[in-house]
């Protein structure tokens, strides 16, 4: 049995407290929040005890953590939990700079504990088949990727100023995405990002809406279209044409019915939003942390994976600022060790 202390309380972290809590070889221990009636609140719906992060982190009976708090605080927390000799399942991203982020990578590697990033859409049954299509040659080579996610509504402006930016704090899944299909990271990322959607997301300096174009080495090429509001609902799609086919995952509807009638044709709308749509996914990713755990194997989004899509939300940044393309290795070369 894998003793788990979850690190946050908040929305995402009763996510993963209950995909914690259903997995047969794991138990939430203890949980820990800012707002400590927030974290005894949740730790007793699974009769978990309320702590400190401080006191998580040193209970030696505690196998692994969960570190589900602000982006600020990861770096810190995943450095601290691996120090003391705990595997980690951390949320993305990895931090909201780079470098410092990128010193994390290098202080972990050297402690030899597992460290996973929450990219839960690796997990979705959708988006895993059509990758399992891509490997086993069904539509032969990958050569033009498109990325489709947009929100039901966007988040409050308060959230958005210490978010870290739309290209950090949402694209960022997309990235991660890409680089899962096309099993790289790419050359050159060109993005251009409006506010469109609510003017004081603007006025707070961040873009509600974007779209990114990425090019690789061997001359494939990935779309990344982003919106924090679609009137209809959660809009997740990935599209990927190949040498010899296409493969899609089309977006998840609240039923299958279709109603067709002399008046037209109806089907259900998306479902509406994170929770409903990737919830599976989240319980399917907490089982492949503590498989690689008990296994000793590498875990299946590493701090690397993190680091790289945390990179590359970086370059959208700069280049939608800038209005240019920007070159990963731009990017990628200052925080080399």
């Amino acid at each position: 049995m894998l003793n788990v202390g979850l690190l946050g309380a908040g929305r995402i972290g009763r996510v993963h407290a209950q995909a914690i809590a259903s997995h047969p070889g794991s138990k939430l221990i203890a949980v820990s929040d800012a707002l400590t009636e927030a974290a005894a609140s949740l730790a007793s719906d699974y009769w978990a005890e309320a702590r400190s992060s401080e006191e998580i982190i040193a209970d030696p009976e505690i196998g692994a953590v969960l570190i589900a708090t602000p982006t600020d605080t990861h770096s810190d927390l995943i450095e601290a939990a691996t120090g003391a000799g705990k595997a980690v399942l951390c949320e993305k991203p990895v931090d909201l700079d780079l470098k410092r982020a990128s010193d994390c990578l290098n202080t972990v590697a050297e402690r030899g504990k597992p460290v996973m990033i929450g990219f839960n859409r690796r997990f979705d049954p959708n988006f895993a088949t059509l990758k399992a299509g891509l490997d086993a040659g069904e539509i032969g080579k990958a050569e033009l990727l498109s990325i489709t996610s947009f929100d039901p509504a966007p988040p409050p402006v308060s959230y958005v100023k210490v978010s870290g930016g739309l290209f950090r704090d949402m694209m960022i899944h997309d990235f991660d995405m890409a680089n899962f299909l096309m099993g790289d990271v790419p050359e050159t990322i060109s993005a251009v990002g409006s506010s469109l959607v609510d003017a004081e997301i603007g006025a707070a300096g961040d873009v509600d809406t974007a779209a990114v174009t990425m090019t690789y080495a061997d001359g494939r090429i990935a779309v990344i279209k982003n919106s924090r509001r679609a009137a209809y609902g959660y809009d997740q799609r990935v599209e990927l044409l190949g040498s010899e086919g296409l493969l899609q995952a089309q977006n998840m509807l609240e039923n299958t019915v279709v109603k067709s009638t002399a008046d037209g044709v109806v089907g259900a709308k998306p479902t509406y939003f994170f929770l409903e749509r990737y919830m599976p996914a989240y319980r399917v990713e907490w089982a492949a942390f503590v498989d690689a755990v008990e296994s000793g194997s590498e875990v299946p989004v590493t701090l690397k994976d993190g680091v790289a899509a945390l990179a590359m939300a970086e370059a959208a940044t700069l280049s939608a600022q800038t209005g240019k393309p920007v070159r990963m290795e731009e990017i990628l070369k200052p925080v080399a060790k």
